[in-house]
């Protein structure tokens, strides 16, 4: 609704213009009402109503003299000039004057109406051409923009005055929207800066492509983006799944000149195609990060270098040498981080190459048990992972199982062990992760072999184990259930319930009952 303001010295004319007409339903509101010229004028210059009632004669300043002031001040708001006098020389000084409609007193409510239609009209038009030429200029500007940040444009030619681009230092960022968590909602970084951008003067924001890009624009807005990357600090990093923790931001350096604003944005742009070297959790990147140019490896992944990396690392798998193959997997995570392959053909790389090891590995030890993934999960993996380190994680226990499975090429001892040591100790805390280093082990490959040798998953079997001496203490014991379900190890009652359903097809109570009615 547009907003109205009414100015009469009489309490009894401002009462009857509010209730002479039923404002709402010409899409108008009563914003405000004033006694005198003085109090009229201080809110029509600061409220800005899009109507004006003003009597033509009131105290301390005349309707005309404020209608001049305020069109002075700014103010573009429709006018509508009251008076009693039906004087010719009062309408032509209240159009020079800036008044838009000449009303006489008393007013009739059809003459309002159709003069409140029209005011409608024409300001609806008005809003219509102010979009449209914002929407222009916007755009303008926002491909002006554009060349700046890809060094496509003469600054000399550019009116960086008229599109607000003027200031002492710039910095470009980038940054993505991402989380693990499919449900995690999206947030705007420029929200998350808390900076003001009245008139534009913090920073511009444009999309380019898929990034969304942020030229931060003076010294407070920097400063305000450096307490900003403090959140991120290695020892207090984010809240999973909070605001910060949804986003990852790429920066290049602060630069002064905007000749020099692509230089930021090329930086950035490159570091944003680098999150996939960044550690566990790191959100940023910033352009002290990028590889100096004398880094480069010579080489490009070419087959050879792959053929290379698995005649080290399979020869030292074959020797049960762990320290070389780690020291390997660590170079070879160095050269690719430096060198000037993307990542895309990094991730094809190391498919390739754990492909070629396996190939090796199940061809010279083919009758072993080695617990290879198929290729079609090795490269769903890889393809799939964020980041490097996760792939290296991914090789170096995949690398540690072959070597055991190659140093004992029989587990049946070990998984009679395991078993011993399950029925003995069901009690407790049994998880797979604990059990796992007692015997040599990783919890992946044990995990493996477990349900590999026994036919059933680890998790299963001891759950096996704790039903068959629960229903022992229930047939040979008068202990509570929730006693049995804590010395068969099961802390929660409720989950115990659950699983011994699960196993017998009856509650522990009916299990009790119903086999104790039998030996009777």
């Amino acid at each position: 609704m547009y907003t109205v303001f009414i100015a009469d010295d009489e309490l009894i004319i401002r009462q009857g213009l509010k209730c002479i007409i039923d404002w709402e339903a010409f899409g108008f509101k009563i914003a405000g009402e004033a006694a005198n010229g003085e109090d009229a004028l201080n809110f029509i210059t600061s409220s800005h109503p899009d109507l004006v009632l003003i009597d033509i004669r009131m105290p301390k300043m005349l309707g005309l003299d404020v209608v001049k002031t305020a069109r002075q001040k700014g103010f573009k708001g429709k006018v509508i000039i009251l008076s009693g006098f039906a004087d010719f020389k009062y309408a032509q000084s209240a159009i020079r004057t800036g008044v838009d409609y000449y009303l006489t007193k008393p007013l009739e409510e059809d003459e309002l109406a159709q003069t409140l239609n029209e005011i409608k009209e024409q300001l609806g038009k008005e809003a219509l051409k102010r979009n449209t030429i914002n929407q222009y200029r916007d755009k303008a500007k926002g491909i002006i923009l554009l060349d700046i940040l890809t060094n496509k444009t003469d600054i000399k030619n550019v009116n960086v005055q008229d599109i607000k681009l003027i200031s002492d230092k710039y910095q470009v960022v980038i940054y993505e929207n991402y989380s693990r968590n499919a449900q995690n909602i999206q947030y705007h970084f420029s929200d998350l800066l808390k900076v003001t951008n009245e008139a534009n003067s913090s920073y511009e924001n444009i999309k380019i492509g898929q990034n969304e890009v942020i030229l931060l624009k003076g010294t407070f807005t920097l400063n305000k983006f450096q307490e900003f990357l403090a959140h991120y600090d290695k020892e207090l990093k984010p809240q999973q799944n909070s605001p910060l923790d949804s986003l990852f931001i790429a920066y290049g350096r602060e630069v002064s000149s905007l000749e020099d604003i692509h230089i930021s944005y090329k930086e950035a742009l490159k570091l944003l195609q680098r999150r996939f070297f960044c550690e566990d959790k790191q959100h940023t990147i910033g352009y002290d990060q990028l590889p100096k140019p004398d880094t480069k490896d010579k080489y490009n992944l070419s087959p050879d270098v792959i053929t290379e990396y698995c005649e080290l690392l399979t020869g030292y798998i074959q020797a049960s040498k762990r320290n070389q193959v780690a020291e390997t997997l660590h170079e070879l995570e160095h050269n690719l981080f430096n060198s000037d392959s993307d990542i895309p053909r990094i991730k094809l790389f190391l498919t390739d190459l754990y492909l070629s090891i396996k190939e090796k590995l199940s061809h010279l030890y083919h009758n072993s048990d080695i617990a290879f993934p198929g290729n079609a999960e090795i490269i769903d993996y890889i393809n799939n992972r964020y980041y490097l380190y996760e792939i290296m994680l991914y090789f170096t226990e995949q690398f540690d199982m072959i070597i055991r499975t190659i140093g004992n090429p029989s587990s049946e001892g070990v998984l009679d062990d395991i078993m011993h040591y399950i029925e003995h100790n069901y009690m407790d805390n049994i998880k797979l992760e604990t059990i796992a280093p007692l015997f040599g082990y990783n919890s992946s490959y044990l995990g493996k072999i477990f349900n590999k040798k026994a036919g059933e998953g680890f998790n299963v079997f001891v759950d096996k184990v704790r039903i068959k001496h629960s229903k022992e203490l229930l047939l040979n014991s008068n202990l509570k259930v929730y006693e049995i379900s804590e010395k068969t190890g099961y802390k929660n009652v409720d989950y115990f319930h659950t699983k011994f359903k699960k196993y017998v097809n009856m509650s522990p109570a009916e299990f009790r009952k119903k086999n104790r009615a039998n030996e009777g």
